[in-house]
């Protein structure tokens, strides 16, 4: 191959980004990582929002994937300062009569709970555990032939249904409101097909190791994928906003995190017009309003469950979030959204001064929406945890603009790359052969906007990097 600057340059520094220029300088290529923000990660990022010494996630706070992301285990990223925290309980899902439905990393102490639902939990959840090490390369990962078709087919015929149907499996509210909250992770309506995929795969990997915290903030996973990656002889040059073709140096395969919005401004002009239509086609999904939180004091769920959850999910009833999820995707704001929110400082000190706190939360609404969703949230918690507001020390908020305005891939505020529906959940951003592959030599897209979609596993950007490795370097990466 002639000589060039580079042998790949990778535009973009988020988690698949690092994850492709990983793999590709693991298999003896000179790389080059270009991000335009002044520090690294993405949606990896963590930064003092509201006070001094309250560290606080921008983005991605809890990572359900990242204990089970087959790519992410093969790196050696606690050499590199990454340290995961496990709280007792994953995620709980609280109700007005003050219980809670919570799920646990056992799978047995997790369907007892649930009572007269523990065989249909086991039923529904034990053989997807079992069968995980086999089937996460087809679950995370583009179309193709699995390895366990048995296994596979059993798991798509569950993955395929609507949650509000298989939900109809479960005979207790508490079952049917966990599973919804899991479901709701999907930012779509609860009845759109494949929705279910989403619950199962989050409530496996509750199972299969937990969801686990980053010590010291989400940060710590950017930087460790990064200071794997410069030990490997990588480089990364921050503070570079590439926005044409020309700002780049030469190389033989260029890898874009970005979404298809960016990738046509960037490179449109060297697309197929078969593949420019198809890009200008794709759909986004609802975004995304956040506030973070400096606390006094931890906040006072009153199901004592929540005070030991990383995550907790504020809906109430499987009818309830189907409302709120509904709502949004019609371009209404729900007066009860559903509410993701995590306590990150109750199993890390460094979050928070001494005998101080952080929370972090954030409900769906409508795509590009500039509406203030302060006081719904916060109602919401308070509903659950009585005296909330007279802990808050100081807030910090993002409308899904804002959001955008940080990080480009988050277009109107969409957090996933693009709605994570049936119709783009294996043809994203693009029906063809290979995902990552775009119509012009050279050329290819590794973020969140390709298979497998949202979520902290790295797994589309180590897709992409193997495509590269075959079609250009003629290198089968395993």
């Amino acid at each position: 191959m002639e000589k060039r600057d580079y042998d790949a340059i990778v535009v973009g520094s988020g988690p698949n980004g690092l994850s492709a220029a990983i793999l590709l300088q693991q298999h003896g290529l000179q790389v080059l990582v270009l991000e335009s923000k002044s520090t690294i990660g993405g949606g990896l990022r963590t930064a003092e929002l509201t006070l001094p010494g309250f560290k606080h996630d921008i983005c991605s706070a809890i990572h359900p994937l990242a204990l089970g992301s087959p790519f992410f285990k093969t790196l050696p990223l606690q050499q590199h300062g990454l340290q995961y925290v496990l709280p007792e309980i994953d995620a709980a899902h609280p109700f007005d009569n003050g219980n809670a439905a919570v799920l646990k990393r056992s799978i047995h102490e997790t369907a007892a709970l649930l009572k007269a639902d523990q065989n249909t939990y086991l039923k529904l959840l034990a053989p997807l555990v079992k069968s995980w090490a086999g089937l996460s390369p087809n679950i995370l990962g583009p179309l193709q032939f699995p390895k366990h078709p048995l296994d596979f087919a059993r798991f798509g015929l569950l993955a395929l249904q609507p949650a509000t149907l298989l939900a109809k499996n479960f005979k207790t509210a508490e079952a049917r409101a966990l599973f919804a909250g899991m479901a709701a992770h999907a930012i779509q309506p609860l009845g759109n097909l494949a929705t279910s995929a989403v619950a199962l795969v989050l409530l496996a990997n509750g199972h299969l190791g937990g969801w686990p915290i980053p010590r010291g903030g989400s940060q710590a996973i950017a930087n460790a994928l990064a200071g794997y990656f410069l030990s490997l002889g990588g480089n990364i040059q921050t503070g570079i906003h590439v926005t044409s073709l020309a700002q780049l140096p030469s190389a033989h395969a260029v890898l874009f995190d970005v979404t298809p919005k960016q990738l046509l401004q960037i490179a449109g002009h060297r697309f197929s017009s078969l593949y420019k239509w198809q890009l200008e086609r794709y759909r986004y999904g609802d975004g995304v309003f956040k506030i973070d939180w400096a606390l006094d004091a931890p906040i006072p769920f009153k199901a004592e469950e929540c005070r030991k959850a990383g995550t907790v999910h504020l809906g109430g009833t499987l009818e309830e979030i189907v409302m709120a999820e509904n709502a949004s995707a019609k371009g209404r704001h729900a007066d009860k959204p559903y509410v993701l929110l995590a306590q990150q400082s109750l199993f890390d000190n460094t979050r928070a001064p001494e005998g101080k706190h952080t929370a972090w939360a954030y409900c769906h609404v409508p795509n590009g929406s500039t509406k203030d969703m302060t006081v719904s949230i916060e109602q919401q918690v308070e509903r659950f945890a009585p005296g909330f507001r007279d802990r808050v020390l100081a807030r910090h908020t993002f409308n899904t603009q804002q959001i955008e305005e940080h990080n480009p891939n988050y277009i109107g505020g969409d957090i996933n790359g693009g709605r994570l529906n049936i119709a783009q959940l294996f043809t994203r951003p693009a029906l063809r052969w290979s995902p990552y592959k775009t119509s012009a030599k050279g050329l290819y897209i590794c973020s969140s906007s390709t298979p497998p979609g949202g979520g902290v596993h790295g797994m589309c950007g180590y897709h992409a990097a193997k495509r590269v490795l075959k079609d250009l370097f003629h290198i089968i990466a395993p």
